[in-house]
C-alpha cells in the first residue's frame, strides 16, 4: 500500500477547500445577498411550514434575482421561495 504524501497529510489535517471559510455573494443590479442569510431565510420559511429540521435532508437553492426571487426545494418534494 502506498503512503499518502505530505499534501495529503497537510489537507487531511487542515481541511482544504472543503472545510475553508466560504463567503458567497449574490449581486444583482445594486442589491447584494449573502448565501448564508439567503439561507437562513429559507430555514426559517421551511419552518414556518411546520418541517421538522431534523427531517431536512437535501436543500436545493435557485436564485433568479431578475425576478427577485429564490426558489428552493426540500428533500426533493417540498418546494417554495423566498423574495430576493
Amino acid at each position: 500500500m502506498a503512503r499518502k504524501s505530505s499534501v495529503e497529510r497537510a489537507i487531511e489535517a487542515t481541511g482544504g477547500f472543503k472545510a475553508a471559510s466560504k463567503n458567497i455573494v449574490v449581486q444583482y443590479q445594486n442589491m447584494d445577498r449573502r448565501m448564508d442569510d439567503i439561507l437562513q431565510q429559507i430555514r426559517n420559511d421551511v419552518l414556518s411550514r411546520g418541517v421538522n429540521e431534523a427531517d431536512i435532508a437535501k436543500v436545493d437553492v435557485y436564485i433568479k434575482p431578475e425576478e427577485h426571487k429564490v426558489f428552493y426545494v426540500i428533500n426533493e418534494e417540498i418546494n417554495g421561495s423566498i423574495d430576493f
